[in-house]
């Protein structure tokens, strides 16, 4: 066990308010850009993780996009759990908007995404029609905040290196059209975070699943936020993934698990290697499928 320094208690004790807000010039600009290319598109595709719906969802759009409808992305399905999956697709269904549930990289999703495209702008198309214009092809603006998918979303259907791909946000920075096929045309845009995230939880999911840069929010306070949330919703996966009992507080479930890992540096664990892995386990699905949010909940809030 590593011994008592200064900040053990402070950790032991821990409330999870971390502060975080990131949003670098590039954004500003992006958002410029996007209210400024919003009339040349018919709809929005919003790409969101399908781990946490909601967090990864940018208030900020609400404001440029109005009334346009959107086609929402839940991606990386394979990481969430299917059942909580299916709940979010269901509470996103509505007159302006629908949601589809991909894998960005095993799945073939060309056709479902213009099925989809086809059935949101239904009342366009056939407005089109009864006016004797033969459709054009749908455009769509792809959003997303940073590290949702977005670039890997746009190679894949045009199946080549359409936009700049990265694991790590802030990648794309300029605007490009794609010509997916007759019938759709996509506007890449930037990842575009908002200026201040007004529940520090959101901030924390975020920054957990890798949508803020790690160089500008505590990996320490990250692992014990992570650890908190499983040992309440999830503690079977800490037991099984580590092989560990749980204890009394996350910071020392943690400790347990740089034991059973043999993260030691001079005799005491490595707490910078331990909080680092941790939350690399989590984001390789080492601790299986977890939807860190539920459709319910958002209900319980709107209702």
């Amino acid at each position: 066990m590593a011994k008592k320094g200064k900040n053990q208690k402070q950790k032991e004790e821990k409330t999870f308010t971390t502060n975080i807000n990131w949003f670098p010039g590039h954004m500003t600009k992006a958002r410029r850009q996007m209210e400024e290319n919003l009339k040349k598109v018919d709809f929005i595709i919003e790409i969101r993780d399908a781990r946490i719906p909601a967090s990864s969802k940018n208030p900020m759009l609400e404001e440029i996009i109005g009334n346009k409808p959107r086609l929402i992305i839940l991606s990386k399905r394979d990481k969430a759990d299917p059942e909580a999956t299916k709940e979010w697709t269901a509470y996103f269904k509505n007159e302006n908007e629908m949601a589809i549930s991909l894998d960005l990289i095993q799945d073939n999703y060309k056709n479902k995404l213009i099925d989809a495209s086809q059935e949101l702008c239904k009342a366009l198309i056939e407005k089109q029609k009864r006016r004797g214009i033969n459709p054009r092809a749908l455009r769509a603006m792809v959003c997303g905040i940073p590290n949702v998918g977005k670039s890997t979303f746009i190679n894949t259907l045009a199946r080549r290196k359409a936009a700049q791909t990265g694991d790590r946000p802030g990648v794309t920075k300029a605007l490009q059209w794609i010509k997916l096929a007759d019938s759709l045309e996509l506007l890449d845009t930037p990842g575009v975070l908002w200026p201040k995230f007004e529940e520090p939880l959101v901030g924390e999911k975020l920054a957990l699943l890798g949508s803020i840069k790690d160089e500008v929010v505590s990996q320490d306070d990250i692992a014990l936020f992570a650890c908190s949330w499983l040992m309440e919703h999830h503690p079977d996966a800490l037991k099984n993934t580590y092989q560990i009992e749980i204890q009394e507080t996350p910071y020392q479930t943690l400790l347990e698990i740089g034991k059973k890992r043999g993260y030691l540096l001079r005799g005491e664990i490595d707490e910078n290697r331990l909080m680092r892995s941790f939350i690399k386990d989590i984001r390789e699905n080492k601790l299986g499928a977890i939807t860190w949010e539920r459709a319910d909940d958002q209900r319980t809030t709107r209702d």
